[in-house]
Order: C-alpha cells, then sequence, then structure tokens
C-alpha cells in the first residue's frame, strides 16, 4: 500500500548520492534492528505457556478471523505513527508496536515449526530464502531504473483476493493449500518490489522509520508463507 509522501520536502530521489546513501543505511539498519527485536520477543513470548496456547486457540474458525482484523486495525495505527512529522518517538512507536503485533501472530506458525522438525531447521531454512530472495529482490530495484509503481494495481487486487479466500476457506472449512502459499510469496515478492521502488522515489530523507516498517511488513510476510510451504512438505 502507498504510504503518505510529504510533498513539502525534497524526496530521497531529488537528493545527493550521499544522502541517499544515509537514508538507506538508516533505513535498513532500523531493518535489521526490528528484525533482531521480532525474534527477541518471539522467543520470549514462546516461553509463556498461556500465551502459546491462547494464540493457538485462535487460529480455530472465526477467531482467526477476529485476530486478522485486529492486526490489520494495528497495522493501520502503526502505519499512522510511523509517518508522524515531527516525532521520531512516536515513529519508534508505531514500528515497535508492529512488531510486537508481528510476534503475537507468528507464534502458532513457529510453534508449529518448532514442533515439526523438532527444533529450528525449518525456520533456519524459511529464514535463509527469505533473506537470500529479500536481498535479490531489493538489489533489483536499488541498482536499476526499472519504475515498479505499475505493481500498486496488482498488488491491491492481489491481497483483496487473497483476504477474501482466507476467510472463506476459515467460514467453509476449506484448506487454501501448497497454490496459496506459492501465490501469497509472489505477491510479498512484488510488495518487496513495490515498497522498494516507493521508499526510494516518494518518500523524504527523514522518513527512514515509516520506510524500515514498510519493509519489514513485505519481509515478514515473504518469511510466513516461505515458512508454511516448508511446513507442508513435512
Amino acid at each position: 500500500m502507498e504510504k503518505q509522501t510529504y510533498f513539502n520536502n525534497t524526496l530521497v530521489s531529488e537528493v545527493s548520492v550521499e544522502e541517499q546513501a544515509t537514508f538507506f543505511k538508516k533505513t535498513y539498519a532500523n531493518l535489521a534492528i526490528g528484525v533482531l527485536l521480532f525474534i527477541v520477543i518471539e522467543s520470549f513470548f514462546l516461553k509463556i505457556p498461556a500465551l502459546v496456547e491462547f494464540m493457538l486457540s485462535m487460529t480455530e474458525g472465526y477467531l482467526w478471523i477476529v485476530l486478522l482484523l485486529g492486526f490489520m486495525g494495528v497495522n493501520m495505527l502503526s502505519n499512522r505513527l510511523a509517518f508522524h512529522p515531527s516525532s521520531k518517538l512516536i515513529q519508534y512507536t508505531g514500528y515497535v508496536m508492529y512488531i510486537v503485533v508481528e510476534a503475537l501472530i507468528f507464534i502458532p506458525l513457529i510453534y508449529i515449526a518448532i514442533f515439526k522438525s523438532e527444533g529450528y531447521e525449518l525456520i533456519n531454512q524459511a529464514a535463509i530464502l527469505t533473506l537470500g530472495l529479500f536481498v535479490g529482490l531489493s538489489a533489483v530495484v536499488l541498482l536499476t531504473r526499472i519504475n515498479f509503481s505499475f505493481l500498486k494495481s496488482v498488488l491491491t487486487i492481489g491481497f483483496v483476493l487473497a483476504i477474501a479466500l482466507i476467510i472463506a476457506g476459515l467460514i467453509f472449512g476449506f484448506d487454501l493449500g501448497l497454490w496459496f502459499s506459492a501465490a501469497m510469496v509472489f505477491l510479498a515478492s512484488g510488495s518487496i518490489l513495490y515498497n522498494t521502488y516507493t521508499i526510494k522515489e516518494k518518500y523524504t530523507p527523514e522518513q527512514f522509520v515509516p520506510a524500515a516498517l514498510s519493509l519489514f511488513a513485505s519481509l515478514m510476510l515473504l518469511f510466513w508463507y516461505i515458512l508454511r510451504i516448508l511446513l507442508s512438505r513435512n
């Protein structure tokens, strides 16, 4: 989803090469910190049996729909806070809020992956595949002049259809299967291309926090469905 741009400020694409480099260093540093924070929070959550049991119970039927709707609401709030025009504290509050909610959502999937592989083998495999694909896609955008703005419509339609299928599957009790996860990997990959292009062309040099949040969201979506694909094969 395209983020708000403050047109009264100079965009990243309009500043010097040195300033662009600084912006991307801050963005990817914050992304890395976000991933590390997610790992720490997730590890902590998994050590709380009551929380794990509660989150596992929320994956059943209509409860998962409620959880997804709640996640979407927090997502909107987090993005609004991250785009606060003057307060870095408020921006980071939105970013951390999103990371915490992502960690909660991931509890059932991570727990099942650990149980099935009797350790972190599947999680490590998914993490390596996700990182490799993310780096490759990011390089395509940052090292070329390809205009990926056309992906906005494709992604909007794709995510609306995906949400509709997820809700339908929960209501009518059918499994979306491996092909759906594969399609979501393509959507997540497209999201990384589009969001990376967007932060390069439509963000200001001071918007590195919302830029990191945008990339973090796409990265975690990609990780989720790659892990689901690996789980389906075990």
